[in-house]
């Protein structure tokens, strides 16, 4: 035999299943980084709070990473297997594996459901809450997102931000039993209002993708000066809901405060002085801006 390589799927090679190039691109690596980076923020926030010491945390803080990461990973994978069929008829997503022929589908589903039960075991070995709170990240992005709202409505994007709105949730859900907790809250609405305006971003820019593909995005169906009207709408919102960091950090309040506003007058300005991709491109940029600097303050102040 010249080649004793085991096969799944007729022509499909193990090798081709376990390649880290097929791998990554299935579960959506990239939104794992930006979620876990906003669940250390909300775990850092936790620790502060309830004066508890990074160190001697420390194993639980890498178990929920972990767990946190595999939960988003897997809810990646099952989203690209449903997908599959619009997934095809967009350009950014045509060369994922599960649309191009280079594995069996279902090999995308099953390790999405295996990454998201251990995802979830683990952070059961360290808060119960934290499970909790990763399920209903894993079911708000899946069923009420992927399954029942992509496809049949304009406030999919509102859905699909109570998933987004998760992972700072779960960190504080590790370290915190208070998720009513005033700094929780704001954590929560922070990042639900966040998400609307950076992703009629990209669907303003994918436009003609969406169209092609049926999927029933704001721009598509209510037109380009709707969709930055409602982004300017949902940016005053965030501007006045940085008060609610206030009692805890003005460096966090009074930052997020303004950098909402510089994304506010940003988009103002670009609303008539350039042309709707680059104003797209612009507010999608300051819109990665705003997010790192702010849970970055966060994760600092908690810790320094």
């Amino acid at each position: 035999m010249k080649n004793t390589e085991l096969t799944l799927a007729g022509s499909f090679s193990l090798k081709q299943y376990f390649s880290w190039k097929v791998i990554k691109l299935i579960i959506k690596t990239g939104i794992i980084k930006s979620n876990l980076m906003g669940m250390f923020a909300g775990l850092c926030l936790a620790l502060y709070m309830n004066d508890s010491g990074f160190v001697e945390q420390l194993p639980i803080i890498i178990i929920s990473l972990i767990g946190t990461s595999f939960v988003v990973g897997g809810s990646g994978a099952i989203n690209n297997y449903y997908d599959r069929d619009i997934d095809s008829k967009m350009q950014r997503t045509k060369v994922r594996p599960t649309v191009d022929g280079s594995i069996n589908p279902r090999f995308a589903l099953w390790l999405g459901i295996i990454l998201v039960t251990v995802g979830l075991a683990l952070l059961l070995s360290v808060s119960i809450l934290a499970a909790i709170m990763g399920f209903l990240g894993f079911a708000f992005y899946v069923f009420a997102y992927t399954i029942f709202t992509k496809r049949s409505t304009i406030y999919n994007t509102e859905v699909g931000s109570l998933s987004g709105a998760m992972p700072p949730i779960i960190g504080w859900a590790v370290i915190s039993s208070d998720i009513f907790h005033p700094v929780a809250i704001a954590l929560f609405v922070f990042m639900f209002l966040w998400q609307p305006p950076h992703f009629y971003a990209i669907a303003i820019r994918r436009l003609e993708e969406y169209k092609a593909a049926g999927v029933p995005m704001l721009p598509v169906v209510k037109g380009i000066h709707r969709t930055k009207i409602q982004s300017l709408l949902y940016l005053v919102i965030l501007l006045f809901a940085s008060i609610l960091f206030l009692p805890f950090s003005k460096i966090i309040a009074f930052s997020m405060f303004g950098l909402t506003l510089a994304w506010m007058i940003l988009g103002i300005w670009g609303f008539k002085k350039v042309d709707d991709i680059k104003w797209a491109n612009l507010m999608f940029a300051f819109s990665l801006i705003h997010l790192t600097i702010l849970f970055s303050l966060m994760i600092i102040v908690s810790l320094i």
